[in-house]
């Protein structure tokens, strides 16, 4: 099939090829042009046949809102736009109302899989009608890790960013808990090898994991996590998984808790955020603060 996929930077750049070694047709627009294969949305657009799929892949809030009220006056009715953004869940339902206006269908789709997706797959979950996410289904298949798993309809408009949310709320959590290990471990002064310490717990122990497997890149790039300086950033779906919880009465005291040791790592030097910081550096690609 073809499809139109605006944004090509560290993961659309990457979707990009991996659908085309499936043997779809895509064609790209960046606002860089040395990314880009078209140079305007209108050129975009105008390269597909109907009816037409566009998937945005732009960051969240206004960069998202501009290129969907953009492909608004572009598309035509049965055309379908797909947000493959971080945007906020209740973002999607207004594009989808905005969009159905002009009889063009909304899919919302939390993807998962950093740097590593182009030979790993993407992790894919997305919300819609069911008549809507047909016409994408040849591109999240693509997309989606090798296997009978990897990518989910999780329910109406809204779902699929909602899904990718929680999602980022464990992984606050569970990086939370492999960086205060580390700090512990590199406090005391019987342990001497902890970089060792974390590479024994890759095999067999029931704390295994990819994230964990990342740890220990990051420490064989930097034993002790030096030239790293402790402040982590955060992306903003932490932030919405702590108040989806508050508007639902659903206790996260652990994500709550991983979120608030993010803004702790802003007034200090924090050992715990120089892991923080090397996993997201490791399996995202986010930068990083040298001392």
């Amino acid at each position: 099939m073809e499809l139109g996929l605006v944004g090509l930077g560290k993961m659309g750049g990457n979707m990009r090829e991996r659908i085309r070694r499936a043997g779809h047709t895509v064609i790209g627009y960046d606002r860089n042009a040395d990314l880009a294969d078209v140079h305007s949305l209108e050129e975009l657009v105008g390269k597909l046949s109907g009816p037409r799929v566009v998937w945005v892949m732009v960051p969240a809030g206004e960069p998202t809102q501009s290129t969907i009220d953009q492909l608004a006056e572009l598309l035509e009715p049965g055309d379908v736009v797909v947000d493959g953004g971080n945007s906020r869940w209740t973002d999607d339902e207004k594009h989808a109302e905005e969009l159905a206006a002009k009889g063009i269908g909304f899919v919302d789709c939390g993807v998962s899989g950093g740097v590593w997706g182009l030979e790993n797959g993407y992790a894919l979950m997305y919300g819609g009608d069911a008549e809507h996410v047909a016409r994408v289904q040849p591109v999240f298949d693509a997309l989606k890790p090798e296997g009978d798993f990897g990518s989910v309809h999780a329910g109406k408009v809204g779902a699929g960013h909602f899904a990718k949310m929680v999602h980022n709320g464990i992984e606050y959590a569970m990086m939370q808990a492999y960086a205060e290990g580390w700090e512990l471990l590199e406090k005391v002064d019987s342990v001497t090898d902890v970089r060792e310490v974390f590479r024994s717990w890759q095999e067999g122990t029931v704390i295994r994991s990819w994230l964990l497997d990342l740890a220990v890149n990051a420490l064989d790039e930097d034993e002790h996590l030096e030239g790293l300086r402790g402040y982590a950033q955060d992306s903003g779906e932490g932030r919405w998984t702590v108040e989806a919880a508050i508007d639902n009465a659903v206790p996260l005291p652990a994500i709550t808790a991983s979120l608030f040791a993010r803004f702790a790592s802003r007034q200090e030097d924090s050992p715990q955020m120089k892991m923080i910081a090397a996993l997201r550096n490791q399996f995202g690609g986010h930068a990083v603060e040298k001392k």
